[in-house]
């Protein structure tokens, strides 16, 4: 997909682009048909797609607000919303109104689709206003670090990425919001998407993403809920996490920022947890904490990811990362897998590319010899494109977790 560069403050154009697969999987849905109108005229059908062998759509260029509404508060809206509704033989249909398409970003709308045996009926989702946009309540303030040790609170022994996290679908206390179980990464990609606006400098949103990141690892590094007697990791209220939304569209660079740091979070000297990095928007809510509009126009004049981060933080704070990686089958060889590579590593990835490609027909197979030779090259430069990673042929940080979360998610289907 097309990267976002030298933006006009007038572009009043995006892109949008849909990722079809059924329920709790990676299993892409072919040939399914994607109706899209304008939540203004729900009625007057603007295109009529259909998915291809990869589950995804072609990509639309759809009209816009401008681009410099999202550059400053106190603006009109700064997005389009669309309605979408998805037929899929053996699926049940489902309706996602409100959909959010950017100007100058790729808009991605993945859809999860639940087979009728399953029998829930037509599913309809709506998405509720962006929370730099819409009315949200404030969060409620928490210390930066828990003091597990003082308390005896059952605390994991060490930073771990986990491969799902439980969002609980409301305040902590009701016990009508649904649960959610979702891959992390999806779930930062989804929260990264509902708290800034994508149209950010990429410097904020990289200093958001780590702040996302080191929120959730603390809440569950610290099992914050799971030690309050509830059975979910965090919460989808601003009142007490961050904003999480069933369905929601994201962005193509967000999804890639995410996808290139998952694995980092905010620490300081001699603390062993990820902090809890509160934060707010910065205009109608204030917080001790990073002000995302504020992050927003330091990015504007050229501060770095970690210069905004320490600005709001302090200068002891750094980022840290961790190699504990749950359902991942072996871990990061540690240097890129490129042409010339050689070994386990490689023949691994070769193996998982070639079973990815039985659900993926537009991947080509390739000889599992465990040299990395162009044929590899190709095939991972194929897988790159379909998964929105850039098309370099080489496995890098990114590539190599993402072949591995496919490869788990094509082969170990969940019943939803």
């Amino acid at each position: 997909m097309p990267e976002e560069n030298n933006i006009s403050a007038n572009v009043s154009t995006g892109r949008l682009v849909f990722y079809l697969t059924r329920i709790s999987t990676s299993i892409p849905v072919p040939n399914a048909q994607i109706i899209v109108t304008t939540t203004e005229e729900p009625d007057q059908i603007l295109y009529t797609l259909v998915t291809n062998s990869s589950g995804q759509s072609e990509v639309l260029e759809l009209p816009t607000p401008p681009f410099s509404y999202s550059q400053s508060e106190d603006n009109p809206r700064p997005y389009a919303t669309y309605n979408f509704t998805i037929y899929a033989e053996g699926y049940e249909p489902i309706t996602i109104q409100a959909g959010e398409v950017f100007p100058a970003v790729t808009s991605i709308q993945p859809v999860e689709l639940i087979p009728i045996r399953v029998g829930t009926g037509a599913v309809d989702i709506l998405i509720p206003p962006h929370t730099l946009y819409g009315d949200y309540p404030a969060k409620i303030p928490e210390a930066e670090i828990k003091p597990v040790e003082e308390t005896g609170e059952i605390v994991l022994s060490r930073v771990v990425i986990p491969e799902y996290v439980v969002v609980h679908d409301g305040a902590p206390t009701n016990r009508n919001a649904p649960d959610y179980y979702v891959p992390y990464k999806d779930y930062i990609k989804n929260v990264v998407s509902s708290e800034i606006y994508s149209t950010w400098p990429e410097s904020a949103i990289y200093a958001n993403t780590l702040a996302i990141m080191s929120f959730t690892l603390n809440r569950v590094y610290t099992e914050w809920y799971r030690n309050r007697g509830y059975n979910f990791t965090i919460t989808s209220s601003t009142a007490y996490d961050q904003k999480f939304i069933y369905g929601r569209t994201i962005y193509s660079n967000i999804d890639r920022i995410v996808d290139s740091i998952f694995s980092n979070y905010l620490s300081r000297p001699g603390v062993k947890q990820p902090i809890f990095t509160s934060y707010c928007n910065g205009t109608s809510v204030t917080c001790r904490g990073l002000s995302q509009w504020g992050s927003k126009y330091l990015a504007d004049e050229g501060y770095t990811p970690i210069e905004i981060l320490r600005y709001y933080y302090g200068e002891d704070l750094y980022i840290n990362s961790t190699d504990q990686i749950d359902g991942i089958p072996a871990s990061w060889p540690g240097t890129n897998l490129t042409i010339g590579s050689r070994g386990s590593k490689v023949l691994q990835m070769q193996r998982q590319l070639n079973r990815i490609a039985r659900s993926y027909p537009a991947l080509p197979t390739i000889s599992a010899d465990g040299i990395y030779g162009p044929g590899t090259a190709n095939a991972v430069m194929s897988f790159q494109r379909i998964f929105n990673l850039p098309a370099t042929g080489v496995v890098d940080f990114a590539t190599w977790y993402e072949i591995s979360n496919i490869f788990v998610g094509v082969t170990e289907i969940a019943e939803p």
